[in-house]
């Protein structure tokens, strides 16, 4: 189903302009073809009145005193033609230009055209005829007649394609023009729109609190409405910190109590509630990071800023270790997200690569329109791709990993954006860690 609006008005333009044009051909050529019927209806009823007018009874036989002076007459095949075909026995008398062909109505067609007769004329080519009943004299002298008044077809065809020709150019012409018009009013009307899409890109990667553009009156309500949206938004992101807060003081204090209080059981149970301890003030604290993190996707984080600043903190530990840094990152290149959240997904990788990796570590990114891809490699030993699933479950304890709660966030992190961390197998020989994050568009970028 198309859903673009401009697509949609352009094909009703497209439709209109076609439906109006052919009712337009329709009309004038309908229009006049009744103009034409009726001028050459006239002009071959004066030629049948005046043949009328000049005959004369003679001995009994019709006669002509004198021809319609009209040379295409006279001029074989001249055009026009004339014959009179008294009734009774009486041979018709016909016009030079006839030749010697004779009309009668049992050699016509069934069909008319333009209210005509047709029938073959001299040449083979056909002609429109005319017929009208007439009569001279009174009583018994009166005698009945046909006038046939006829033309060739060709000339009343060669009238109406002189017309049509221009009439087609005029109308391809104005449905040009009006298409034009149409491409125009659709381009300027959404212009609005164009303009909005801008703001609300603006706003959504936080250069703008609110929409100020001002346009048609049919657009100002939409506006107004996502100004509204967003002054509701923003009430409810400061109760959510507010409350964030709030939970934060609330769970610090008896974390610490119940801290000291552990120090009084025995070492191993001590070691055990320390950890389990640690391990709710961790997830408390990713919970209140993820609250903040629903309310601040509108920012923008430069990939190599990020990493470049992770690269510096982990280098002393890389450096004691002998493991070289390799980063290959558009300076560019930059998500939608916010740059804490970033930098703990980033890190807590690193982190992992950093424990595993013998003396490479590799940092790269790529961007496919819609995400960006970070990978991190390095030359360790590697993980089974059965153990991939199970290095993101939080409090699983395990000889290699730990509790596996550092990945664990970073997979939160992505998927709290709409992306995801997968594992794989990395050129270097150990794990490469794919950490995808929604890229910044072209619309916000600009």
């Amino acid at each position: 189903m198309i859903t673009s609006l401009r697509f949609r008005l352009a094909a009703g333009a497209v439709v209109a302009v076609a439906v109006a044009l052919a009712l337009v051909w329709l009309v004038l050529g309908h229009l006049f073809e009744e103009y034409l019927e009726d001028q050459y209806t006239h002009e071959m009823a004066a030629v049948a009145d005046a043949l009328g007018a000049r005959l004369v009874v003679d001995q009994g036989l019709l006669a002509l005193t004198s021809k319609p002076p009209d040379p295409r007459f006279e001029n074989p095949i001249g055009g026009r033609y004339w014959q009179i075909s008294p009734a009774g026995d009486q041979p018709p008398i016909r016009s030079r230009s006839l030749w010697d062909e004779q009309l009668s109505q049992d050699a016509f067609a069934k069909e008319l055209y333009c209210g005509f007769l047709q029938a073959e004329g001299p040449d083979g080519s056909p002609i429109l005829v005319s017929i009208k009943d007439m009569s001279i004299g009174e009583g018994t002298n009166k005698r009945q007649f046909k006038v046939y008044a006829a033309f060739s077809k060709e000339e009343m065809e060669a009238a109406l394609e002189t017309y049509h020709r221009p009439l087609r150019l005029m109308l391809l012409a104005t449905g040009l023009l009006l298409l034009l018009a149409a491409f125009l009013q659709g381009l300027i009307g959404l212009k609005p729109l164009a303009r909005l899409q801008r703001e609300v890109a603006d706003v959504r990667a936080g250069r703008r609190p609110h929409i100020t553009a001002k346009g048609p009156s049919e657009v100002n309500p939409l506006v107004n409405e996502i100004n509204l949206l967003l002054n509701e938004r923003e009430t409810a992101v400061e109760r959510a910190r507010a409350r964030a807060s709030d939970l934060a003081h609330g769970l610090k204090t008896p974390l610490t109590v119940l801290s000291h209080l552990v120090e009084g059981l025995p070492q191993d149970r001590r070691d055990t509630a320390l950890k389990q301890i640690e391990l709710v003030r961790q997830r408390a604290d990713r919970q209140l990071q993820a609250a903040r993190m629903g309310v601040e996707q509108m920012a923008t984080t430069s990939v190599l800023g990020i990493a470049g600043k992770l690269v510096n903190v982990l280098s002393p530990m890389t450096d004691s270790k002998g493991i070289d840094w390799t980063i290959d990152i558009d300076s560019g290149m930059t998500v939608q997200a916010d740059p804490a959240d970033v930098a703990e997904a980033i890190g807590n990788i690193l982190d992992n690569a950093v424990r595993f990796a013998h003396r490479r570590i590799s940092l790269s990114a790529s961007n496919d329109g819609q995400r960006v891809i970070v990978r991190i490699g390095d030359d360790g030993p590697g993980v089974d791709t059965r153990q991939h699933k199970s290095m993101l479950k939080r409090g699983e304890t395990d000889a290699d990993f730990g509790h596996g709660l550092g990945l664990a966030i970073s997979s939160d992190i992505a998927a709290a954006y709409g992306g995801e961390l997968k594992f794989g197998q990395s050129p270097l020989g150990g794990l490469e860690a794919r950490l995808s994050l929604p890229a910044r568009s072209l619309e916000t970028a600009g």
